[in-house]
């Protein structure tokens, strides 16, 4: 057996392990599979993703306070909440992500549901017709979720720019939970209109060390750079789905320590 297959072997065991329902309590896609409803969904999980970062417990505990605070029907909430409504998000904060984040967060997918068609729309409309991957997706999205007058600057950062050399791991994980169609239970795939060959790779510190290990990522920085090159370095096994993978490196870091 060659090298390539034994590595193509080992992120096929891993993914057909932890792609898998039991593994979404713990995860924050937890979350959004409280919901049927197409865009309780998508802004449920998009909100979640953008807090997607420090200890997994604190992750999950904060968000379904958020989506509580919302009444677990975030995008009624989003559309119709009044001010008095909104003082149920008195208080709420997640490491630097606070109040006024989310209100201007909130602010802005209201605006895109009612002018652009939904959170589906603004990323699928920034990918053109032969582009490989979503980046064009990310940065029309985020174009248009910063725009309203008087955004605050200080919630800019919470909207990576990949432009600016962010590896955008939280939005591309989003975009996976959105994207992929494999029938397993975890990712929707409810939005057809991007095709999971375009998805990149959500790269942190697990999936980056872990990477590197096996030889798909020779950049250090966990940059946008390092996100294209470890995603086509997983498109030599899987080129319709690379981001498939994303459950074997986060299983094989998290869960086995790698």
């Amino acid at each position: 057996m060659t090298e390539t297959q034994a590595l193509k072997d080992l992120l096929e065991d891993r993914y057909q392990r932890y792609n898998q329902p039991n593994f979404i309590e713990s995860d924050p896609i937890w979350i959004p599979h409280q919901y049927s409803k197409k865009e309780d969904i998508e802004i449920s999980g998009f909100l979640t993703a953008l807090i997607a970062w420090g200890r997994r417990s604190s992750i999950l505990t904060n968000a379904l306070s958020l989506m509580e605070r919302m009444d677990h029907a975030p995008h009624d909430f989003v559309l119709h909440s009044t001010w008095e409504d909104r003082e149920r998000l008195n208080g709420f904060v997640h490491r630097t992500f606070n109040l006024e984040d989310c209100l201007a967060l909130m602010d802005s997918l209201a605006g895109v549901y009612q002018h652009h068609g939904g959170l589906e729309n603004i990323f699928s409309q920034g990918i053109q017709k032969g582009d490989t991957d979503v980046k064009g997706g990310i940065l029309n999205a985020r174009e248009l979720l910063l725009s309203p007058p008087n955004f605050p600057k200080r919630t800019h950062k919470h909207v990576a720019n990949p432009n600016q050399g962010s590896a955008a791991k939280r939005i591309n994980m989003f975009l996976r939970w959105m994207v992929r169609r494999d029938k397993r239970g975890v990712d929707f795939g409810i939005w057809p209109e991007i095709t999971p060959s375009q998805l990149i790779c959500p790269l942190d510190v697990h999936t980056g060390n872990v990477a590197r290990k096996l030889g798909l990522l020779t950049r250090k920085q966990n940059d946008w750079k390092a996100a294209l090159e470890l995603t086509e370095s997983l498109r030599s096994f899987c080129p319709e789905d690379p981001v498939k993978y994303d459950f074997s490196l986060f299983g094989l870091g998290v869960f086995e320590g790698w």
